[in-house]
């Protein structure tokens, strides 16, 4: 259980660090009007969760998913998680869980972000 804790917090600070230098990459190259570092993470984390997904399993190398998925991919963006979790409601054919998933974690997680800003605002004043 420990080497899993260990895999997940080395993992979780190299997807850190790259998705640190992809969002500084991309604000170098097309300028801060619009978040196209955020967005070409999320994007390729998705992409690269798939690309684990299938090569942990058809490669049995299981004992990596820590490292792998929760940790790099986890680090890089939470997007691949989320991703990942839509597919897998969508190809069980749960069509409400999938649009309520999808839906709710957009519109709450948006709510939380402002309820937390409206929050810390309200601590500091």
């Amino acid at each position: 259980m420990i080497w899993s804790f260990i895999q997940v917090a080395l993992g979780g600070a190299i997807g850190a660090i790259l998705r640190y230098l992809s969002v500084l990459g991309a604000v170098r190259i097309f300028g801060t009007g619009f978040p196209i570092g955020t967005l070409f993470v999320n994007i390729l984390g998705s992409l690269l969760m798939g690309l684990f997904i299938v090569l942990l399993e058809q490669k049995n190398w299981i004992s990596f998913g820590p490292f792998l998925t929760v940790g790099v991919l986890g680090g890089f963006t939470t997007f691949s998680a989320f991703s990942l979790e839509a597919y897998n409601l969508f190809q069980r054919g749960d069509s409400l869980a999938l649009i309520s998933y999808i839906s709710l974690s957009i519109i709450l997680s948006l709510f939380a972000l402002v309820l937390g800003m409206a929050i810390g605002r309200h601590m500091i004043i």
